[in-house]
């Protein structure tokens, strides 16, 4: 008997010692199937190198401060251009330069230019973002037209997973996009239609209205709404602004109302216009009424739609800035975003090819939001706008 309870104590004692043997074996077989599932997903394309990418993705991040992120080309990613509608030539040259930059990337899948009619902008945008997480667009690069109404539906596609990347015209709240690509400092535009409005009326000032496009869009108030701030300064007090309207971007529209603020306000002497529509409606609105002399038309147009009226005097001066550069860098933005390499941060760094370093930061200009600013803004009159219009 003592016998017996000498060996099962012996047993007893031997049993931990087995258990610190299966303790190294564990991590021997969890490294083994990483080296197994990594030639298989590596073999069949680049497509798995793709979905790594996101995961790759915090090590950009960790980087040490000021690390300029760039791209890495040839990664498939299914992404959409979407300007506010069709048929306005500032968009396609927009498209212009997203097509570039999508060549230069060597993105093998289409980059699709998407947008719907004037008259149905608002409910087309929303459908074609809708539909967007339905046919497995990976990004999405939006002129928004249609203020915070399309916002649930950008929210819904951010946790689909798709990049909503807005350009041009952001989304107010913000909600729903990761980055707002912003052509110029919307703060800044206000300035710039003040400054160009007391250049052109001189001392006296006098009275002026805003042709706008359409209530909804989000740029065109944000840039009214800093002209209204600026003009409560002491230097532009003899700036009258007596009215808004909207045009809807539409030539006759932008045209007839033109018309409508010269009967309502006889006293008028500037119509500003923030969009190349209606400023090119205005000033030939003008020109055909014989009222060049006494009612002149600034605001933001192109200079090959504005020459003939910068250089008989009807729009002395005009702004804008490069459609085509807002478009390629929007879509260096946006494959940078979609393929991991950026994480739409604030204080990320990246290269976007020709144009060269930009950085994210906050968007001042809304309460919440990111943005990438492009800018600069190039003031046109008689003694440059021939050679922009070539």
């Amino acid at each position: 008997m003592t016998l017996l309870i000498i060996l099962s104590m012996l047993i007893a004692a031997c049993g931990p010692a087995a258990t610190p043997a299966p303790t190294p074996v564990p991590p021997t077989p969890t490294p083994a199937p990483q080296p197994t599932e990594a030639p298989t997903e590596a073999a069949p394309a680049e497509a798995p190198a793709e979905e790594a990418a996101p995961t790759e993705a915090p090590a950009e991040e960790a980087a040490p401060a000021g690390e300029v992120v760039k791209a890495t080309p040839g990664q498939a990613v299914k992404m959409i251009l979407m300007p506010k509608f069709l048929g306005i030539l500032v968009f396609d040259q927009a498209n212009q330069g997203a097509q570039e930059a999508h060549a230069e990337l060597g993105n093998p899948e289409p980059l699709q230019f998407l947008g719907p009619t004037p008259e149905n902008s608002v409910a087309g945008q929303i459908e074609i973002l809708t539909n967007a997480v339905t046919q497995g667009v990976q990004a999405i690069m939006i002129s928004n037209n249609a203020g915070d109404q399309i916002a649930p539906a950008a929210k819904a596609a951010r946790e689909a997973g798709m990049t909503v990347v807005t350009w041009d015209s952001p989304i107010p709240s913000a909600e729903g996009e990761q980055v707002f690509v912003a052509q110029v400092d919307f703060d800044e535009t206000g300035k710039v239609m003040a400054d160009m409005a007391r250049n052109i009326l001189g001392e006296d000032g006098g009275k002026f209205a805003v042709l706008s496009a359409s209530p909804d869009a989000a740029n065109q108030n944000a840039w009214i709404a800093a002209l209204q701030r600026v003009l409560e300064q002491p230097e532009y007090a003899n700036l009258e602004l007596v009215d808004i309207v909207y045009g809807n971007d539409q030539s006759e529209d932008s045209y007839n109302q033109a018309l409508a603020l010269v009967d309502k306000y006889p006293d008028l002497e500037l119509i500003m216009a923030p969009t190349t529509v209606g400023i090119a409606a205005a000033a030939k609105a003008m020109q055909d009424e014989g009222l060049c002399d006494t009612v002149k038309v600034s605001g933001l147009g192109l200079p090959a739609e504005m020459l003939e009226f910068t250089l008989n005097g009807c729009a002395p001066q005009f702004a804008l800035w490069s459609f085509k550069d807002l478009g390629y860098l929007t879509y260096y933005v946006t494959y940078l975003l979609a393929t991991g390499a950026l994480q739409g941060v604030e204080g990320e760094t990246f290269e976007a090819g020709r144009m060269g370093v930009y950085t994210i930061e906050k968007d001042p200009t809304r309460e919440a939001g990111l943005r990438v600013l492009m800018g600069p803004f190039t003031i046109y009159d008689a003694s440059n706008v021939e050679e922009a219009a070539k």
